[in-house]
């Protein structure tokens, strides 16, 4: 797992001010990695790493002769569109770099004069997804969202027997993946009306968004070879946040035998940056299964694990609504959980998905699927905060939700923090609900 150097140092502080800002999310301990461009431009988007409220160009940087040794092959893998190539290196590289940036932003740097030159405000950018996602797979690990979906589809059994031993997942669709700010129309399905006997095609009405974590591969491995738990790490190049939007009406009834389609591959949303494993070293934590619970089995758990194989990752979920856009009327948070409460890690993720020899790229993706905690008010998505659309939800304005309306924009915020540390972020992800298309 990552260990702690001095990239991690509390007492560090960077040239750009708003980099030492209390509550930023990217202060010079984090240095996450994006793709960008000047908003409204034909540039070519490009390798960047988010500093205070700025982007540092890296291939700019890379121009200016700012990297040198083993920092100067993975500099140059980031002139690229994607962070493809330098996901490929591997984490000596990734560190590498990341030493290198550290260095560079620090108060005192030499090559700050340089530097200047290679920053661009990201109120004055636009993204791209920060790489090609190959394939996407989007697990299930949080049991507190398996068990309040359960109660809603099943209430005598609504936890299936294998939730406990087998990290479930399912291979989605990465072409429909967007960067934040992804807006979408409501998606078409079949649905079937309670008591009737023949489905319909039409604008799903129960669309919802689904709090995740997404995990972004690095280095790959061979067809045939897998990851063992405790390598895991070494292949896992960050995390960003993730909305993995959801009908659920089509949903309820496609999704037997074969699990979801339609009413998943519509759209999926991610954040423009990609916070790396290493810069999370400071808030891992033990991972936890309950005593009277099945233990994973041996290729699922290690010592490793046991001790830091979670993150705390504090989560957030947001609503702007059409009205509260035009009134200007700020988003209203509707719920807030932890990453540190899945059931299953994010080794754990990668050991099973590999066990039977499948091979993983550098920028496939890995949903962690909904992240809700024990308490109503910690529910990952509105199928649960709402109970099936039992309980509707009163916004602080009047308005109220049971699922998602026309131009409702849902945004998630994610953040780090422990004591001796300091806190780092996530950005946020967001993306906008439009009207159905008209049925042909």
């Amino acid at each position: 797992m990552s260990a702690l150097n001095e990239t991690h140092n509390p007492m560090l502080h960077s040239w750009i001010a708003s980099a030492n800002e209390e509550g930023t999310d990217f202060p010079i301990q984090n240095l996450p990695f994006g793709v960008f461009r000047r908003a409204s431009s034909m540039e070519d988007f490009r390798v960047g790493v988010a500093i205070g409220n700025t982007i540092l160009d890296v291939s700019a940087a890379h121009a200016g002769g700012v990297f040198t040794e083993t920092a100067a092959a993975p500099a140059l893998a980031c002139c690229a569109s994607t962070l493809n190539a330098f996901m490929a290196l591997g984490s000596p590289a990734w560190s590498s770099l990341r030493m290198a940036l550290s260095c560079a932003l620090r108060e005192g740097s030499g090559t700050q004069a340089i530097l200047q030159n290679c920053l661009l405000p990201q109120a004055q950018a636009e993204y791209a997804l920060p790489a090609h996602i190959g394939d996407y797979t989007d697990f299930y690990t949080s049991i507190h969202h398996a068990t309040n979906v359960g109660k809603l589809l099943r209430p005598d059994n609504p936890l299936m027997p294998n939730y406990q031993w087998v990290p479930i997942g399912y291979h989605g669709r990465s072409s429909s993946i967007g960067v934040s700010g992804q807006s979408f129309h409501r998606p078409l399905g079949q649905t079937i009306a309670l008591g009737a006997t023949k489905p319909v095609l039409g604008p799903s009405k129960r669309v919802d968004y689904e709090l995740e974590v997404g995990v972004f591969m690095g280095t790959g491995n061979v067809l045939g070879e897998p990851i063992a738990l405790d390598d895991a790490d070494h292949h896992v190049f960050g995390l960003c946040l993730f909305n993995d939007w959801s009908a659920r009406d089509v949903q309820g009834w496609e999704y037997q035998p074969l699990g979801p389609f339609l009413s998943k591959n519509f759209a999926s949303t991610v954040s423009p940056w990609v916070v790396t494993l290493e810069a999370l070293a400071p808030y891992r934590c033990a991972w936890q299964r309950p005593l009277d619970h099945p233990q994973p089995l041996p290729y699922l758990d290690s010592r490793s694990l046991r001790e830091s194989g979670a993150l705390n990752i504090a989560l957030e979920v947001w609503i702007e609504t059409a009205i509260m856009r035009v009134r200007g009327i700020a988003p209203h948070r509707l719920s807030a959980s932890n990453f540190r409460q899945a059931y299953w890690s994010v080794s754990q993720m990668v050991a099973h998905h590999t066990v039977n020899g499948c091979n993983l790229c550098p920028g496939d993706l890995l949903g962690s699927g909904t992240q809700s905690g024990p308490l109503p008010q910690e529910a990952g998505a509105l199928i649960e905060l709402t109970q099936g659309g039992k309980h509707a939800i009163a916004l602080p304005n009047g308005e109220i939700r049971t699922f998602l309306e026309d131009g409702d924009r849902v945004i998630f915020k994610g953040s780090c923090q422990r004591e001796g540390a300091v806190r780092i972020g996530f950005g946020e992800v967001s993306g906008t609900l439009l009207p159905a298309r008209t049925v042909t």
